[in-house]
This record gives C-alpha cells, sequence and structure tokens, in this order.
C-alpha cells in the first residue's frame, strides 16, 4: 500500500476533509505500484466507508464496509459489523441492522462491543421487540467498557415499561442515578422515574421524583408525565401515599460511577436466546442523546450522524393498562426476565403481539378498509360497464377479426348469428393486420366501430361493424361495406 498517500488521507480525515480524505483513501486502492498487504483492503474500504458516513451517504457506506467485511485477514471486523448496523439503521433497514450488530458482539476481538449491544438495542425497540432489546441494553450497561451506562441502563427502564413491569424499571433508573450525566438527562431520567413510581403505586415517591424533574426550571413535564404528577400530587394530598397492594420489592443496587460491574446486583446474566424471537409491537422511544454509537476506528468516540438518529422523545406514554391480564415469562419473577429460555421468550413475544394486535382491533379495521376497496372497485367496474367498456375492447375483437377473418370468425361472432350470415359477412372483408379504427359509437349493450382496411394493391375500404355486448365483452353482430359520401 502507499502508505505516504495513506498517512495523508489520514490527516484529511481528522481534520474533517472528509472529500479529500474519500478521495485519497479510494486512490491507495487502485494504486497499481503498490500492490496491498493481506488486511489493506479491508482496512481501505473501512476508512472509504467512514468517509462516506462523514458525508452523509449511508448507502455507499454500506457498500464500502460490506467489501471491508469480505476482507478476511482484516481484524476490525467487529468495528465495521458495527459502523454497518449503525448505517442500516440510518436507513430504517433494522433488521439488517440487528444482524450486523450481532456479528460485531461475536467479534471476540471488538474491544467496544457495549456501542453495538446500544446500536442492536435501539434497532429491537424500534422493531417492537421490547424484551430482546432489554437484553441488549443490559449487556450495554454490564460492560466494563463502557465509559457511560447511564443511557443503557436509562433505556433498559424504558424497556421494562414498555413490558408493563414498572418495579424493574424503577431499579434501572435508580441504577443510573448515581453516574454523572447532564443536567438535561437527569431531568428525564426523574422525570421518567416519577412515571413509574405512578405506574407501581409509589405516589409520595413518585411527587419526589417529579419535583426534582423540574427543579431547575429548564425542564418541562410531557402530557403523559403531567397527568402522572398530578395523579400523584392528588393521592398525596388525601393522603395515600402507597396505592395498590402485593407490589413485589425490588432492591436498589448500589451503582458506583467506577465500577459498572456493580449493576449484575440488579441485572442477573442475560440470556441472549430471545435475540431472534419474532414481535410486531408498538415500539416506544429510547435515550440517546449522541445519536447511535458510531466507530471511525481512530481510537476515540464520535457520535454516528445518522439520518435516523435514535433519541429521546419526551412525548413517550406509558400506559399503565396497555396490556393487561397477559400471564406468561414475565410474571414468574424479577430476574426471570434475563434468564428465559428461548421458547419462554418465543412465547411471550407472540402472546404480547396478539394481546397489542387486540387492543389496537387492527383485524377490524383490516376488513373494513377491505370492504371499503371492495365496494369502491365495483362502483368503478359498473360505471365503467355503462360507458360501454368492457374485455375483450371493441376494438381488439376487431383488430383480430382483421388479422385473420378466416381463423377469427368462429371466435369473434356473437351466438345469434348463424354460421351461413357468417360466411356471407366475411367474403368482403379485406385481411389487414394493423386496420385503421376511424371511429366508434357505444353504449352499454351495442356498439358501432368504422374501420378502415388497406388492400394488398394498396386501395382502401371502409365497413361499419356492429357489435353487442357478450357477458363484459364484446361480439359482432353485423359486418356491411361503409360508403361515407352515401351516409
Amino acid at each position: 500500500m502507499n502508505n505516504q498517500l495513506f498517512d495523508q488521507a489520514n490527516r484529511q480525515y481528522q481534520q474533517k476533509d472528509y472529500q479529500g480524505a474519500l478521495m485519497g483513501f479510494t486512490q491507495c486502492l487502485q494504486d497499481a505500484t503498490c500492490p496491498l498487504a493481506p488486511g489493506e483492503m479491508g482496512l481501505l474500504y473501512h476508512q472509504i466507508g467512514n468517509c462516506l458516513v462523514k458525508l452523509k451517504n449511508p448507502t455507499e457506506a454500506i457498500h464500502a464496509y460490506t467489501q471491508a467485511t469480505a476482507d478476511p485477514a482484516y481484524s476490525a471486523a467487529g468495528t465495521v459489523e458495527c459502523n454497518l448496523g449503525m448505517a442500516y439503521a440510518s436507513l430504517r433497514d433494522y433488521d439488517n441492522a440487528v444482524r450486523c450488530f450481532e456479528q460485531a458482539v461475536s467479534d471476540d476481538s471488538y474491544p467496544a462491543v457495549y456501542k453495538a449491544y446500544m446500536g442492536m438495542g435501539n434497532a429491537l425497540m424500534k422493531l417492537g421487540k421490547s424484551a430482546e432489546a432489554g437484553v441488549a441494553f443490559r449487556e450495554a450497561a454490564l460492560d466494563e467498557e463502557n465509559p457511560d451506562p447511564t443511557k443503557a441502563l436509562l433505556n433498559l427502564g424504558v424497556c421494562f415499561m414498555a413490558l408493563d413491569r414498572p418495579a424493574d424499571a424503577v431499579a434501572s433508573y435508580e441504577s443510573a442515578l448515581p453516574f454523572d450525566m447532564t443536567p438535561a438527562t437527569r431531568n428525564k431520567l426523574y422525570a421518567s422515574l416519577g412515571q413509574a413510581y405512578v405506574s407501581c403505586g409509589e405516589m409520595e415517591k413518585a411527587v419526589n421524583a417529579f419535583e426534582q424533574a423540574i427543579a431547575d426550571k429548564t425542564y418541562f413535564l410531557s402530557d403523559s408525565a403531567s397527568v402522572d404528577y398530578q395523579r400523584a400530587v392528588g393521592a398525596v394530598a388525601q393522603g395515600v401515599t402507597t396505592v395498590g397492594q402485593g407490589l413485589a420489592a425490588v432492591p436498589t443496587p448500589a451503582a458506583s460511577p467506577s465500577q459498572t460491574s456493580a449493576l449484575t446486583q440488579v441485572l442477573p446474566v442475560a440470556d441472549m436466546s430471545g435475540l431472534d424471537v419474532a414481535a410486531d409491537g408498538t415500539s416506544m422511544a429510547v435515550y440517546e442523546e449522541d445519536a447511535a454509537y458510531y466507530d471511525d476506528g481512530y481510537g476515540y468516540d464520535e457520535g454516528y450522524d445518522a439520518q435516523d438518529a435514535f433519541y429521546y422523545d419526551e412525548g413517550a406514554s406509558y400506559d399503565d393498562g396497555a396490556y393487561p391480564g397477559y400471564v406468561g415469562v414475565y410474571e414468574q419473577g424479577e430476574e426471570h426476565f434475563f434468564n428465559a429460555s428461548d421458547e419462554e421468550l418465543e412465547q411471550w413475544s407472540r402472546g404480547l403481539a396478539k394481546q397489542d394486535r387486540k387492543r389496537r382491533n387492527v383485524g377490524l379495521k383490516i376488513l373494513v378498509a377491505l370492504i371499503i376497496v371492495i365496494l369502491l372497485a365495483c362502483a368503478g367496474g359498473v360505471f365503467a360497464y355503462t360507458q360501454g367498456f368492457g374485455f375483450p375492447s371493441q376494438e381488439t375483437v376487431v383488430r383480430e377479426l382483421f388479422a385473420d377473418p378466416e381463423a377469427a370468425k368462429a371466435e369473434v361472432f356473437s351466438k345469434a348469428t348463424s354460421a351461413s350470415s357468417i360466411d356471407t359477412m366475411i367474403e368482403p372483408v379485406t385481411q389487414d393486420a394493423n386496420p385503421a379504427i376511424d371511429g366508434m359509437n357505444k353504449s352499454m349493450s351495442d356498439s358501432t366501430v368504422y374501420v378502415t382496411a388497406h388492400t394488398p394493391e394498396g386501395g382502401e375500404v371502409q365497413y361499419r361493424i356492429s357489435m353487442v355486448r357478450d357477458l363484459i365483452g364484446w361480439k359482432i353482430s353485423n359486418i356491411e361495406l361503409y360508403f361515407p359520401s352515401q351516409n
């Protein structure tokens, strides 16, 4: 490889001259005077993909990253797969994004696996797979290389709320509190914690959390959070601090900003077998201040500027009754969420999807829409029929006649026409593969077509052809020579 040209392209990239860097890396790839050593093709395509991402061209970046993964000698396969997943996610192709993130986490040499888990969790939430997303976010939070597990814990709480497990969401949110975060993120965290407390019936704790969220007067509660805040304030004003009975006690972990391994006190070992479980529920918004993680391979972290960045949505609504009455794998204990077998996860996901479809009356909506489409189609067909349209059309039948009169006479005439009449009528018909249709008068039940046919000698013969309706098509009832000067 031309190392001088490669170093220059690297400097251009670091100076944010991405177009110049792209040209430099491409020239390195095409330089026939400096053959590429094993692994260098993957390296160059990796850097080309990074440049294309920066130039906001994820489609071409996908092609470049795919070429990089095809180089078996390139050692940064996990990084490339993670970036490939981010590029697919930016195009809203979440299925392919999840596939790439799974490839990234399976690479034991990938040093920043938490980035792939974060991207995987975001994509799974977009696909409505809250259970599988929770597993991914938990892995991201527990990764000792993750410098900021806060976002993973926040997203894990969102997953638990989507699964109608507010007590687990409380544990996740409280686990994030000891970590450093921006004031805006902390305010959002307290607001979400307040909503989780309300769902648990802990009204006094909910009021305190909501008041923490709005204390600095820079944060405004969403509509759903405001409703929950008023519910909690009203309950506390009446002397009711706790609502409901039999709520499971969830221990608050003693998390430390410097030791993410302490999170295992609340998050037991995960079972990744549920990643491929099919589910089609409604996805929830997720916390991600800096957009999905993107790894440019230069040893420092940089926010991936995706076209469809995963972000926190203040309008997310946590409906206490969204999935009522479902008893399954997530009703079997606080820790079973992460220890479920793939069969249990599949059973639960299908049950949740069925509940969600029933809740939204999808089947009824589809039936109504189908009936409307059928009625419109019928109305359009009736109108076309009354206007003389048919299949085959008058023009099609006439052209079939003139293309080969003898062969067509068994097909194009109406059944009411006798064989002798047919022979008499086609006798003066001149064979012409492309007769001219001079005009047509048509109604619902009969039509008249005026035709000019060309003789082999170069002359012209004109005809008036009468037609009658035959079911939805047309048949010929009479053929006569036509002389415009006499009509």
